[in-house]
């Protein structure tokens, strides 16, 4: 029971067919006496009496009644497997809370939190996996557990997750339930309860927390899979004719070619229950709608195919949350949903229309920027910004698909009198405000997510300006060959394409902007072009891949590994297992590349940008006998948390079961532990000296160097650089003690600690504090006191990505080194300059200007031989036309530079009579070509514009460029070409003017 207007039963121990025979009784008893004993304890119905209507209630509502409101407190869990009952009580003190996004989401997590699933916290967009570029499943956060890398922390989880795909953003906006951002409500067992369970609280979630009624649930489930058919027919009571059995494309869940594997068993929503059950299919999108997917994980796939009992059987279940609130909302899809339809809302305000009265084809567009939106703003407030490459294309594209959707509206400013604004922040500031129950985050990031979208529009705009002139070029192009060949002018597909991909410029006004120059487009060429993207981007985006690796052997037998290195850097430890190549072995001798796991260490493994640490493993029979030695390069965490420790063995043969003693090197653990603080000072003085809002987007804490990658829109003067490292050196000197505690991470987020970009954390956290100045969640190395870092020095600041800079500094013994090693170049340049190092700069400023003026007298000298040069073969130009005498001139200056050459053809325009047309090309050197057209006034008047003429010549020679209608200067990669290319420039000139000027 429940869903819009249905009550929320009290008692915990009333079956699903129990309902209330009168709302005065004061004690009411079960009708189904032979199956439940239960009764409602008296009391439990309070509050005022309101008549509902028939036409307001949902399903199964006979008549109109008084019904009693009735408090929320914990909610009937059904122990029965039959339909819902007809007669219904309403509880209409909160209808609308009950159905909305959010009140579906939170109904979701307290129902399994009722049966001992722990609320777990959605994981980032950016996922903790080289495997996936985005976080496109709500069991990803979960992988290791399922592979049995990690030990499970809690026998059942429940999850609201953040997810991603951007395999089908084509259909889009266009179907009623794809989408690229959704929320996928999931409950796990780690090796807990199975099928039975599973199936039992799927259905109890759908009939009695949801209120759907039951008649109109379908049930798909694997062919061979008889266990779950039995379930769902014989101890839930679904009728045959509603469960379906399907094959292993549609219901067996795999992770890869081998890994965990099992059967499915999905939940449709029948919207059309009157077409009946003849002929049906659950993929009939106009009926059905599958809201919640249930995995049996119970078997790995081995290499050759065959299947194996996982020793830890596990469920993995997701049901959509926009599925379900359109289904409890009422309305016809996912997007007219409170999740989206107030993005929507917001942008048809924009575009000055009415959702509701608007036709399909604006309704599509709206929808695109309502789920575009909602994914950017998330994927932005999770660190990921806009660029070419990775995640940061799928932002990009989704931004450009967004703004052109607008574009097509016809929205124009940010609809707050900018008519140059950009539009899609007021969008997003929506987004946010709707944020609150998904991610907390969002609200507190809003300022960074709102100026990267202003600046990816505005940039945008600008491309898409761009595209126009390339289109321009593109059409002229395809006349100009149509012409030479006598064919129909046609735009490729692949240019079109090109268009499209690269400069986001819309396909629809492509094909317009092409009929009205009569050049058609090529759109067959343009789909095969879209559907290679749409290929290559399902197999890179479309699965989540999962493998049950060699290691994953080793790691049944040890436990994680005990690490030592905060407080000891040398220990005894015990070799636990031995790997060359990746597999087990027993022993290993001298030369070999090893990595070993010891029960414990004092090795810091690499995480959280830093590191790991380098050092020796020893083997000894006595105090003075050492019998092997190892030489470790560096240690990581695999499978968990176990330290791999990868090293050559330098002496003696080392085996499984040997007491060890390990030794980090001391001198390097410093220098990372002095670069990871500096890390801390920077990051709290960056926040100081440019603001609050800037935050980290990756970091390297290295022996040599630190690096550190944090979101601002600009690079940062030379005076905030200063100041930045003003601050952390003043800090240093203040010899400040640091203070480390390991607490809730509920407490810690409190206190104000800073989370550091892309790690994962635990219920526990360590945090890192140098009072006064910054506080953090980090599990690295540190200094005791400020003062042992000596200094810092910024060495580099730079932008690596759209809205994202890199400052790499040096601090302690490097800092020491870097001065040192500036200082020697100082003064072997004081040295070459015969200078002090204070007279270094004046006197670079001089010789800097005396070589400028050198070289502009050699431009000088070489314009005026090529000028000297062009008067020579004035005498070549030819005179063609009949009513108006046009001079044309085309030749090769042989291997003049190209400003020279500019200055030839700016010479012999002047010199020929108007109306006159001049190319000239040339080959400098270095494999290069240089192309230059000036057209006097009475040509351009004719029609002809040096740009546009000059583009195809370019082409020839393997290049491009362009300019103004008058004057056009190109380049090219392909010297061998340019006879030919002047010489069709010669013919197409000569042929154009000729008829223009009969």
């Amino acid at each position: 029971m429940g869903g819009v207007g249905l009550p929320q039963f009290l008692h915990t121990e009333i079956c699903g067919k129990c309902v209330l025979l009168s709302p005065t009784v004061p004690k009411l008893k079960c009708r189904m006496k032979s199956k439940c004993r239960r009764s409602m304890a008296p009391g439990l119905i309070v509050g005022s009496f309101t008549t509902v209507s028939i036409g307001s209630l949902p399903w199964g509502v006979r008549k109109s009644r008084e019904v009693p409101k009735m408090r929320d407190t914990k909610r009937c869990i059904s122990a029965s497997v039959q339909p819902l009952a007809q007669e219904v009580v309403v509880d209409t003190s909160n209808a609308e809370a009950d159905v909305s996004g959010d009140a579906i989401r939170r109904r979701f997590l307290e129902f399994y939190a009722s049966r001992g699933h722990k609320i777990l916290p959605s994981s980032s967009l950016v996922p903790d996996d080289p495997t996936v570029l985005l976080t496109i499943a709500g069991m990803l956060q979960f992988k290791p557990i399922f592979l049995g890398k990690i030990p499970r922390e809690v026998p059942r989880a429940t999850t609201a997750q953040k997810c991603i795909r951007t395999n089908d953003v084509e259909n889009v906006g266009r179907t009623a339930r794809h989408h690229t951002f959704f929320e996928m409500l999931g409950n796990f067992s780690f090796g807990d309860y199975f099928k039975k369970d599973a199936i039992k609280w799927a259905w109890e979630l759908s009939i009695s927390e949801f209120g759907l009624p039951a008649d109109r649930i379908w049930i798909s489930v694997y062919e061979d899979d008889d266990e779950a058919y039995v379930i769902w027919h014989d101890e839930i009571g679904v009728p045959a004719e509603r469960i379906k059995r399907m094959g292993a494309e549609d219901n067996f869940w795999t992770s890869g070619v081998t890994g965990p594997c099992g059967p499915c068993s999905e939940l449709y929503y029948d919207f059309h229950p009157e077409r009946g059950y003849a002929n049906t299919d659950l993929g009939d999108d106009s009926r059905f709608i599958e809201f919640y997917n249930l995995v049996f994980m119970q078997f790995n796939k081995k290499d050759d195919g065959s299947l194996e009992p996982l020793k830890q059987q596990n469920i993995d279940t997701g049901l959509g949350l926009e599925r379900m609130a359109r289904i409890l909302q009422k309305v016809p899809n996912n997007y007219e949903t409170d999740l989206i339809y107030p993005i929507i809302d917001t942008a048809a305000q924009l575009a000055n229309v009415s959702y509701p009265l608007a036709d399909e084809n604006v309704k599509t567009k709206l929808k695109i920027i309502g789920d575009h939106m909602r994914a950017v703003v998330y994927l932005i407030s999770d660190g990921v910004v806009p660029s070419n490459i990775g995640r940061g294309y799928v932002v990009r594209r989704l931004i450009r698909r967004a703004v052109r959707m607008g574009r097509l509206l016809g929205i124009k400013g940010d609809g707050r009198g900018d008519l140059d604004g950009a539009f899609i922040p007021v969008i997003a500031e929506k987004v946010i405000e709707i944020s609150t129950s998904i991610d907390s985050d969002v609200q507190a990031r809003s300022s960074r997510i709102l100026e990267e979208l202003k600046r990816e529009e505005l940039r945008f705009v600008h491309t898409l300006e761009k595209g126009e002139k390339l289109l321009d070029q593109m059409l002229s192009d395809a006349s100009l060959y149509a012409r030479a060949n006598k064919t129909v002018p046609v735009l490729s597909g692949k240019d079109a394409f090109l268009l499209y991909d690269t400069y986001g410029y819309p396909v629809e006004i492509t094909v317009e902007v092409a009929e009205e120059r009569g050049v058609s487009v090529d759109m067959e060429g343009f789909d095969v072009e879209m559907e290679n993207q749409r290929r290559q981007s399902q197999a890179a985006h479309n699965a989540v891949k999962l493998e049950v690796e060699d290691g994953a052997n080793v790691a049944e037998t040890i436990s994680d590994t005990v690490f030592l290195g905060y407080d000891t850097l040398n220990s005894k430890a015990v070799v636990e297992a031995l790997l060359v190549n990746g597999r087990p072995v027993i022993q290993v001798s001298e030369g070999s590349e090893v990595d070993v796991l010891l029960n414990r260490t004092p090795f810091y493994a690499e995480s959280g940008g830093q590191i790991g640490d380098q050092g020796v493993l020893y083997l000894s029979e006595s105090k003075s006998l050492q019998t092997a030695v190892v030489e470790i390069k560096d240690v990581k965490k695999s499978m968990g948390n176990i330290f791999v420790h990868k090293g050559t063995v330098k002496e003696g043969v080392l085996e499984v079961g040997k007491e060890v003693e390990a030794a980090v090197d001391v001198k390097l653990r410093q220098r990372a532990k002095v670069h990871h603080t500096a890390t801390h000072l920077l990051q709290a003085a960056l926040k100081e000296v440019i603001g609050q809002e800037t935050s980290q987007a990756g970091s390297l804490v290295a022996f040599d160097r630190l690096r550190f990658d944090f979101n601002f829109h600009q690079p940062l003067l030379d005076n905030e650089l200063m100041k930045i490292e003003g601050l952390i050196n003043e800090w240093i000197g203040d010899a400040t003690d640091l203070r480390t505690k390991v607490m809730p991470i509920a407490e810690a987020k409190k206190a104000g600690a800073i989370a550091m970009f892309g790690e994962k954390y635990g219920e526990e956290v360590r945090v890192v504090e140098v009072p006064g100045v910054s506080m953090e969640l980090c599990g690295g190395t540190h200094v005791s006191n400020t003062s042992e870092i000596r200094g810092f020095k910024i060495i580099s600041e730079q932008g690596i990505a759209s809205g994202v800079r890199r400052i790499e500094a040096v601090a302690g013994d490097a800092f020491i080194e870097y001065v040192n090693g500036r200082d020697v170049y100082l003064r072997q340049l004081c040295s070459t300059l015969k200078v002090k190092a204070e007279e270094v700069t004046t006197r670079v400023d001089n010789l800097l200007g005396e070589l400028r003026t050198v070289r502009n007298e050699v431009a000088d000298i070489r314009a005026k031989a090529a000028v000297y040069k062009a008067s020579t073969i004035t005498c070549k130009a030819l005179t063609i036309g009949t009513s108006k005498q046009i001079r044309v001139l085309v030749e090769c200056m042989d291997d003049i530079d190209a400003d020279s050459l500019k200055s030839a053809a700016e010479y012999l325009i002047s010199t020929l009579q108007d109306p006159a047309a001049v190319i000239l090309g040339s080959s400098p050197g270095d494999g290069k070509v240089s192309l230059v057209a000036a057209f006097s006034p009475g040509v351009v008047e004719l029609g002809l514009q040096a740009g546009k003429f000059l583009g195809p010549i370019a082409k020839l020679c393997g290049g491009g460029g362009g300019g103004r209608p008058n004057f056009a200067q190109a380049g090219g990669r392909k010297p061998e070409n340019l006879s030919l290319a002047l010489e069709n420039a010669r013919e197409e000139l000569i042929s154009t003017l000729s008829q223009k000027a009969s």
